[in-house]
């Protein structure tokens, strides 16, 4: 390593103060809410716009089309994943960051503004696929990068903790969606407005606040980890580059598969679950995702911190036993429960399992690869593994309903999640072999 390079790291690390880091840290995260925001709130408000983009059909029809949208936008993600990843990786996270937010404000304005199916045709489902696309490259980029810039960013004591907040502003993000929804549906608006017209007032407000966010990432530090890497003499990230690493990224597609269907099943998907199996109005299925929302936000950075001193495998482990034994139980609680107080303490069941995975899922993928090509190693897999699994759940979860054997999507999560628990019974604790700990001997 040349003198220059040591010169400038110990300046980066002198310079990095707490304040500055954590001011950072919330930079990336407020960016990482507004992503998610945009992008969730389509699947909260697809039963009042699916009438609006498709042929009158029945409702379980109309949902049908509306996930498929979702998981055409989950498509892109993998190109997102891909395109994002190598661009953070040569011209830094920061940068990166930055047009993520851009993309999506674009799609989330283009649904806002939209015409419905009867007044322009085939043309209102189009736009509405392309600005799916758009988000979807979107956040594919925006979950490797955000990943790992929370990652780098943070002190190796607490990286855990501080990590954990991506999940974090994932779930205030559609927790955000969640409350527009209800304030608008108990107090702005009647049920009638609310389907003719109100539910594009928050893809407007979300396209409002990527403005704001575009200014925050702006102000970033970049982090010391890609500085140092950008000086040194390490192979650009390239597919080629990425595939010296086979074991690393066969982990993250493992140690996804059962968590990223655990994750969309107990938070995206529980709104049309309790109207559609367990009997429940739109504005009270709405109000319990969001409370047990609020309760899923504060076990992240718990489980996290958690993390930092037992290690990320024990976590993981936890998830893998609990998901595989408990998911037929706790989804079938949440279809036959007749109390909004019993379809609550179901869904934070489920998230209070899910939680072992998502508060520390970042950082373990961030931990796996060296800092030349740890953004497209974190984000691309990834995004393969959510497009195939993660953003089908919803498809998958309401076929089984319209054939008639819902249960079977009970059994399917259970099963995705045993065939990761045997990815984390193998694999190393990233928390004592982390390449993020190596980037100032690597780069």
């Amino acid at each position: 390593m040349s003198n220059a390079i040591v010169t400038d790291a110990a300046t980066n690390t002198a310079t990095m103060t707490p304040a500055r880091r954590l001011r950072s840290i919330f930079s990336g995260s407020a960016g990482n809410l507004v992503e998610w925001y945009d992008w969730l709130a389509y699947s909260m408000l697809a039963i009042y716009f699916a009438p609006h983009f498709f042929p009158k059909g029945s409702r379980n029809l109309e949902l049908l089309n509306t996930a498929a949208v979702f998981a055409v936008g989950f498509l892109m993600r993998p190109i997102g994943g891909w395109l994002m990843g190598l661009f953070a990786d040569r011209y830094g996270r920061k940068t990166a960051l930055v047009w993520s937010i851009v993309l999506m404000c674009s799609g989330s304005l283009l649904i806002a503004v939209c015409p419905g199916y009867e007044h322009i045709g085939i043309a209102a489902p189009i736009i509405l696929v392309i600005a799916r696309l758009i988000q979807g490259i979107s956040l594919g980029g925006e979950y490797g990068t955000s990943a790992t810039y929370l990652s780098e960013m943070a002190d190796k004591r607490h990286r855990g903790f501080w990590s954990s907040f991506q999940y974090v502003t994932m779930v205030l993000g559609q927790l955000l969606a969640l409350l527009v929804l209800i304030v608008l549906q108990r107090w702005l608006l009647t049920e009638q407005q609310l389907n003719d017209w109100g539910w594009r007032i928050p893809f407007a407000i979300g396209a409002l606040l990527a403005v704001t966010v575009m200014y925050l990432r702006r102000t970033m530090q970049e982090t010391e980890s890609f500085e140092l890497v950008s000086k040194s003499n390490r192979p650009k990230a390239s597919i080629r580059e990425l595939m010296k690493y086979p074991r690393e990224v066969l982990t993250v597609i493992g140690l996804t598969l059962g968590g990223t269907i655990s994750y969309y099943t107990y938070t995206t998907y529980p709104q049309k679950f309790l109207v559609n199996s367990a009997g429940f109005s739109k504005s009270e299925a709405t109000l319990i995702s969001a409370l047990s929302l609020i309760v899923f936000i504060f076990l992240q950075p718990l489980f996290g911190a958690l993390s930092d001193r037992v290690g990320r495998r024990p976590l993981l482990i936890a998830f893998g036993v609990l998901g595989t034994l408990l998911s037929y139980t706790i989804l079938s609680g949440i279809a036959g429960s007749s109390t909004a107080g019993a379809a609550f303490a179901w869904i934070v069941t489920g998230l209070a399992v899910t939680s072992f995975y998502t508060s520390i899922n970042a950082v373990v993928k961030a931990e796996l690869f060296p800092a030349h090509i740890r953004a497209l190693g974190v984000g691309l897999p990834y995004a393969l593994t959510l497009a195939i699994f993660g953003g089908t759940a919803e498809l998958i979860a309401i076929w089984f309903k319209e054939i008639g054997h819902e249960p079977w999507f009970y059994w399917y999560v259970s099963g995705c999640t045993a065939i990761s628990l045997l990815v984390y019974s193998t694999m190393r604790d990233t928390k004592h072999h982390s390449h993020i700990d190596r980037d100032h001997e690597l780069a």
